[in-house]
């Protein structure tokens, strides 16, 4: 076959109308009608769905787990084709139908070498018909609710629950709780359901890798077989995650700070991972307590964010030479400033401060510490020590939130599908707070965002922007998309074929 910018010079041996020159001397309309190279390709499908988990089964035993207009779902069904070794596979899209309607659309594109060498591309439906099946797990649930063989307990003894919310964004994003038959919403914490044991023991795994946690666990006797000596089980894993927050002020116990260099003893924590990142804000020192660590001192924290004040930044001044460090990929400057509580703005009381965030504040920004001056402060540690008035803990764009107030957000997030326990009483206001509180934290904090999958929200509007500080925002260019199908009547078109030169 010719090069396709080679000037059109010659008719179809059938129809006679003027063509690209091909090996086939034939246009595309006939070699269509000459071949068919979806013959023998399935284009009807019956695939079984689990209406309970959203499973769909893949033969012979497998249950794999895909939402509705998913990648995973798309993924799912290509392979569920046979025969598609005989030709090339070039492209594969789902196509917009009814959730209710119990079908499935892809149109997929393939290419195939016909007359002559010619390689002739087509574009066909396949259509899944979904037949409701229950997999094993949830039959046995079904049957019986309170038929589980592992439970984990997860708690976090605090007085918010953003620590939750952030926990819910990783186990989505690495399909950590996917073999969960129930999860349910408890006080100060979530209980997950297991079928299995080594479920259970695999989920344990991963929530001590992401943040510090200590557990036990116990086992009551379901029922015993004297015949064949077997035990059945129910198993109980308590885990308790660590109470020390982000932007907490810490105390040190006096062998700890020793063990560590003498950091501190006042410091303020800068991250919680698997280990917690401590930082002096007055000499820029750091360390980092691993979960063995801390369990072994178990020290709280001595204020927490919900302690946080407000405050106007007066005056900064950075000393010479400048002292600053970069840990873990973020920036800190040590600098001397001014500043006074935004209550008591425009009296005479305020306080000089040495501070880590010399590198973002600037004079008439805004900034939330912890006030030690008027703080109740119980603790043998500090007796000996010359406490400072302010410890400023990170700058404040609340004069932005405001703005945006009641505005759609560029991003979303999506949810686990959790029961709440009747004994719970929600406090539909609080939970809004602290879930607002975690969306900011998102916004603000780059290295949040990296760890978290963010969706793209089509309902948001770029006027909506206001005038918020690029560094308290998440870019566009960094939420994800969710899937976009095609609907069915934009493309007849693209059904036709078309001849190309191998």
């Amino acid at each position: 076959m010719m090069p396709e910018d080679q000037d059109a010079g010659m008719f179809c041996c059938r129809c006679g109308i003027q063509m690209q020159l091909n090996a086939a001397n034939m246009c595309v309309r006939c070699l269509r009608s000459e071949v068919d190279i979806t013959e023998g390709l399935q284009k009807h499908v019956v695939i079984s769905h689990c209406p309970e988990c959203y499973c769909y089964l893949q033969p012979p035993k497998t249950w794999i787990k895909a939402q509705w207009e998913s990648k995973e779902l798309l993924t799912f069904c290509v392979k569920r084709l046979k025969n598609l070794d005989k030709v090339r596979l070039t492209h594969y899209e789902l196509v917009w139908t009814e959730p209710h309607s119990k079908r499935i659309k892809v149109r997929v594109t393939i290419q195939k070498e016909v007359l002559n060498g010619v390689v002739l591309e087509q574009a066909y439906v396949v259509e899944y018909v979904q037949q409701d099946h229950m997999c094993e797990s949830c039959s046995r649930v079904a049957a019986n609710p309170d038929q589980w063989v592992a439970s984990v307990q997860l708690r976090q003894h605090v007085s918010h629950r953003r620590t939750f919310f952030y926990l819910e964004q990783l186990i989505l994003k690495h399909d950590a709780a996917s073999k969960a038959i129930k999860i349910k919403q408890m006080d100060q914490g979530v209980y997950f359901f297991f079928g299995n044991r080594s479920h259970a023991v695999k989920f344990l795994e991963f929530l001590g890798s992401v943040v510090p946690t200590k557990s036990r666990v116990d086992k009551q006797l379901v029922s015993h077989d004297v015949e064949s000596s077997n035990y059945n089980y129910k198993y109980t894993f308590s885990v308790q995650i660590s109470p020390v927050c982000r932007d907490d002020l810490i105390c040190l116990p006096q062998r700890l700070s020793s063990s560590l260099g003498n950091i501190g003893p006042l410091v303020v924590c800068t991250k919680v991972t698997n280990s917690i990142a401590l930082l002096d804000p007055f000499t820029l020192r750091h360390c980092d307590l691993d979960s063995d660590q801390y369990w072994r001192h178990g020290f709280k924290s001595l204020l927490t964010s919900r302690q946080l004040v407000e405050y106007v930044v007066l005056y900064v001044q950075i000393p010479s030479p400048p002292m600053e460090a970069k840990i873990g990929g973020v920036r800190y400057l040590l600098a001397d400033v001014q500043v006074v509580r935004l209550s008591d703005l425009g009296r005479n009381k305020v306080f000089w401060v040495k501070t880590h965030l010399g590198h973002l504040l600037n004079t008439g920004d805004r900034a939330l510490g912890y006030d030690l001056y008027a703080a109740n402060i119980n603790c043998s540690e500090l007796e000996k020590f010359n406490l400072p008035e302010v410890v400023l803990i990170k700058k404040s764009y609340e004069e932005a939130w405001q703005r945006k107030r009641g505005k759609t957000r560029k991003y979303k997030l999506k949810h686990l599908q959790m029961e709440v326990d009747d004994r719970v009483r929600v406090e539909e206001e609080k939970e809004r707070s602290d879930y607002e509180q975690f969306q900011r934290d998102i916004e603000e904090n780059p290295e949040l965002r990296f760890n978290l999958s963010l969706y793209r929200n089509k309902e948001y509007q770029e006027s909506e922007a206001g005038s918020m500080a690029d560094d308290a925002t998440a870019p566009l260019e960094e939420l994800l998309a969710d899937l976009v199908l095609l609907d069915e009547s934009d493309e007849e078109d693209d059904e036709g074929t078309r001849a190309r030169g191998k």
